[in-house]
């Protein structure tokens, strides 16, 4: 039976662990057997949240296909013993694959399994873990990396997502969207997605009015929507509509509209859908037209 073992590190973020914990023991639930192990430096391990864990202090014995988690924490780096780093390092030369949700990429950083790989981490310490670990290549914005059986993710709800892709890729995709299924994840997101959805990343001003429009938008952005629809729902002039949306957003409406439509249409590209298929849901009226945009990206 697959062993996951859950690296806890003093003050780790809830979700961090939870999320996985989740797909793996529902997997186990579904017939997908694994052993789930919680292990820290102290069997007490308090949480960001609160809420305090319990875990072991002694290993359990590790075989290549088995996979270690190193959730995420809040607070100073380089918390991890040189007894737990050597662990971790002697579990990928022995062909076992490690994951760093979060701050977990932090530790295997100092493990030295960043070094000359490709990895991520939550978009707010993206540049932090760059400066620790210069021969690294810190892949920005992205939901999470696989390189050499070294993963590290966003964090938070991203590692849902990268749990589903190790149960993929251990137990196949019908697995993996069992699992999705029973856990009512909307979407599985692949792990080139970015970390924020074009609808929030629009979203870090407190204009109420440029809101509204965007809720508007977003909820019918396959849909043909003019300037004028726009403004007479908001009460505002065309003009000023443009204005107040290119101040708050950076954007005009339309372009707006058009990147949530581009989102959509990768999503379903990654999905296995045909352009003309994603193009049409996506409310493209020509495929060629997503073409451009994606060459343009």
């Amino acid at each position: 039976m697959p062993r996951v073992v859950f690296l806890l590190i003093p003050r780790v973020h809830l979700l961090d662990v939870a999320g996985p914990a989740q797909v793996f023991s529902t997997a186990a639930d579904l017939g997908y057997e694994h052993a789930l192990s919680y292990v820290s430096e102290d069997t007490h391990v308090a949480t960001v949240q609160g809420l305090p864990l319990h875990a072991e202090r002694d290993w359990p014995h590790l075989e290549p296909d088995d996979l270690i988690i190193v959730p995420g924490w809040r607070g100073p780096t380089r918390m991890a013993s040189a007894d737990t780093l050597h662990r971790l390092r002697a579990h990928h030369a022995a062909g076992g694959t490690v994951a760093g949700i979060c701050a977990g990429a932090d530790a295997l950083g100092r493990a030295g399994l960043l070094d000359g790989r490709r990895c991520t981490t939550h978009h707010a310490t993206q540049d932090e873990l760059a400066r620790l670990y210069p021969t690294a290549e810190v892949v920005r914005d992205v939901l999470y990396v696989e390189d050499e059986r070294v993963v590290t993710s966003a964090g938070v709800a991203s590692g849902i997502d990268v749990a589903l892709h190790l149960l993929s890729t251990r137990r196949g995709p019908y697995a993996a969207s069992q699992v999705a299924r029973a856990m009512v994840v909307y979407a599985r997101r692949q792990g080139a997605s970015p970390q924020i959805s074009a609808m929030l990343r629009h979203r870090s001003h407190n204009d109420e009015t440029v809101h509204h429009i965007q809720d508007l938008i977003d909820a019918r952005f396959t849909q043909r929507l003019t300037l004028s629809m726009l403004a007479d729902a908001v009460g505002c002039s065309e003009r000023t509509v443009t204005r107040l949306f290119r101040q708050a957003t950076g954007l005009t409406p339309l372009a707006y509209q058009t990147a949530l439509r581009l989102e959509r249409a990768e999503h379903l590209l990654g999905q296995g859908a045909t352009t003309e298929t994603a193009a049409r849901e996506a409310g493209f009226g020509d495929p060629r037209m997503l073409r451009r945009l994606r060459a343009r990206m």
